[in-house]
């Protein structure tokens, strides 16, 4: 009985992380489909105004009670969502008007290894030779793709734009990884509250800029769409899902499913926006995804990590 329950939790922590990281990498396609019909920093404001009014009903009672915490912490809480949702959707978005939605997942990938650089860097996180060689291969698979097969071009620096930008995401949703590590202890419903409108407030500049620059487009029937998707789906709905995810089977099993978001989102890309799977993008992911599951099976025991 009790293996037969262990079971069905475990199916049911599969098929909702699968929908979580499915979500998530929609998000790329969600970017890559809007070009044209809503402007890049039009759809990040906008989805943060649906977020926040969904979560003002959503985790009003969590974030009354995690008041205090929250007063201390205001700054932080404010600067998780203007780093992490504001600054990151907004290079991506932005990416996707000059790059493919396949190379955006692809590059994602790379987060995991920034974030274990910077932890390195900043903490001396212990490390094992079987993680630098994984990272290695994540990193040759993140080249590849954003050299669109030629690595000669980055070594000439002659990056797409597109790409570019999101080497720029990537960089900056890894410090805001990190940079969790000092979250104050709130609810996660009052976290993602603040930190969402953290992210409305730092969106209006950039809204206010791309108006001046005259590249606003007001969202047309599929822009809302998107929009909406954007909002509701990758903001809210994934967040809860994962939240569920990591109860059922724990954060360190839970987290492996991140790694699938480039799988999801290359289908996405290809069944939806009918784009071209080019060779190298077949082999960055597969650098990618055994650079990711060497450094996983070998990082180091938290016995050695206290050691270290």
């Amino acid at each position: 009985m009790k293996y037969k329950k262990m079971l069905s939790m475990n199916l049911q922590a599969y098929i909702i992380l699968c929908i979580t990281t499915a979500i998530w990498g929609g998000n790329s396609v969600a970017g890559k489909m809007a070009v044209g019909h809503v402007s890049p920093m039009t759809l990040t404001t906008s989805r943060w105004v649906i977020a926040c009014l969904v979560l003002l009903v959503f985790a009003a009672p969590q974030v009354k009670r995690d008041m205090p915490a929250i007063a201390k912490n205001w700054l932080l809480l404010l600067g998780y969502g203007t780093v992490g949702f504001t600054a990151f959707n907004a290079f991506l978005y932005s990416a996707l008007q000059y790059t493919s939605a396949i190379n955006a997942v692809i590059e994602q990938a790379g987060i995991p290894m920034v974030i274990f650089l910077m932890n390195f860097a900043l903490f001396r996180t212990a490390v094992s030779w079987a993680q630098i060689a994984g990272f290695t291969l994540t990193l040759f698979g993140v080249g590849l793709t954003a050299s669109h097969g030629n690595p000669a071009t980055l070594l000439s620096l002659q990056l797409n734009q597109g790409d570019a930008l999101m080497m720029a995401a990537v960089l900056v949703y890894a410090g805001y990884t990190v940079a969790l590590r000092w979250k104050p202890a709130i609810h996660w419903k009052s976290l993602i509250a603040v930190s969402a409108f953290g992210a409305l407030l730092s969106s209006l500049p950039l809204l206010v800029w791309e108006i001046g620059q005259g590249n606003f487009i007001f969202p047309d029937t599929e822009g809302w769409m998107i929009v909406a998707y954007a909002g509701l789906l990758p903001s809210l709905v994934s967040q809860i899902l994962y939240v569920r995810g990591v109860e059922l089977i724990g954060p360190n099993r839970a987290g492996l499913f991140i790694n699938t978001i480039p799988i999801f989102g290359m289908l996405l890309s290809i069944l939806l926006i009918g784009e071209t799977l080019e060779t190298f993008h077949m082999i960055a992911m597969a650098l990618v995804l055994v650079g990711i599951a060497v450094a996983e099976r070998g990082r180091p025991k938290p016995a050695e990590a206290q050691a270290a």
